[in-house]
C-alpha cells in the first residue's frame, strides 16, 4: 500500500448507507397512497426498471394514478430520502478523516445524481473531504467500462496503480481492477450474494470499522 496516492469512492452502498431504499421503494410509495404492499414486493420489483415497476404497481394494485404520476411519486421518495434521511456507512467518517490527515486526495465516482449526492454529503458533514465528484451521467458512461475511473486518474494526474477504488458492487470492482487500479471491496448487505466473489476479485475487503 505504499504506492497509494489517491482514492476514488463510489457513493451508494460504499460511503452512503443507501441501498436499502431500493428494496423499500415500492412499498414506501404504496403506503404513501394508503395501499398495503404484498409481502414479497421488493423481490418482484428488484429486476425491473423504474418504468416497468410503475407498470407492475398500476396493474397489480389497480391504481387510479397514471403511470407518470406513479413515476413522479417514486422519484419524490428517492429525492426526499437523499435530502432528509440517508446516513453514512459505519466507520466511514473516521476513515475519511484518517485519509485527510495523511494528505491523500479523495474523489467520488457515482452512477447517481449529483444534486442528490451533494445534499446527502452536506447533511452528513463530509462534503469537504472530497476534491471532486464525477458522475456517469455527465460522462455518458457506466461502470461496466473504466471511463469514469480513468477520468478521476486524469484529475489526480496519477497512474491507476497509484489509486485505490472503493466499490460495493462486483461488476464495478471487476472494471476498476481490469483497468489497473488498486481495488477495495466494501461490505454491504446488498452485495451478500456476490460477497465471496468480491473478496476474490478485490485486492482488499473492508467494512471501514
Amino acid at each position: 500500500m505504499n504506492n497509494l496516492l489517491a482514492i476514488i469512492f463510489d457513493a451508494d452502498g460504499t460511503i452512503l448507507d443507501s441501498m436499502y431504499i431500493w428494496h423499500e421503494l415500492g412499498g414506501r410509495y404504496l403506503r404513501s397512497i394508503d395501499v398495503e404492499p404484498e409481502r414479497n414486493l421488493a423481490e418482484i420489483l428488484y429486476p425491473l426498471s423504474l418504468e416497468q415497476g410503475c407498470v407492475y404497481l398500476k396493474e397489480r394494485y389497480a391504481l387510479e394514478q397514471t403511470l407518470p404520476e406513479i413515476r413522479e411519486g417514486i422519484v419524490r421518495i428517492i429525492q426526499d430520502f437523499y435530502i432528509d434521511e440517508v446516513g453514512l456507512k459505519a466507520g466511514v467518517r473516521d476513515f475519511l478523516q484518517s485519509m485527510l490527515e495523511k494528505n491523500i486526495p479523495m474523489v467520488i465516482a457515482t452512477s447517481g445524481d449529483r444534486t442528490l449526492l451533494n445534499a446527502a454529503l452536506e447533511r452528513n458533514g463530509i462534503a469537504g473531504y472530497f476534491n471532486a465528484i464525477f458522475t456517469c451521467s455527465e460522462l455518458e458512461t457506466n461502470k461496466h467500462e473504466p471511463k469514469i475511473y480513468l477520468e478521476c486518474a486524469k484529475f489526480f494526474g496519477l497512474e491507476p496503480y497509484n489509486i485505490a477504488v472503493f466499490e460495493d458492487s462486483l461488476f464495478a470492482l471487476e472494471t476498476a481492477k481490469a483497468a489497473g487500479f488498486i481495488t477495495f471491496g466494501v461490505e454491504d448487505d446488498s452485495n451478500i450474494n456476490d460477497r465471496e466473489r468480491i473478496i476474490e476479485v478485490a485486492d482488499f475487503y473492508t467494512d471501514f470499522c
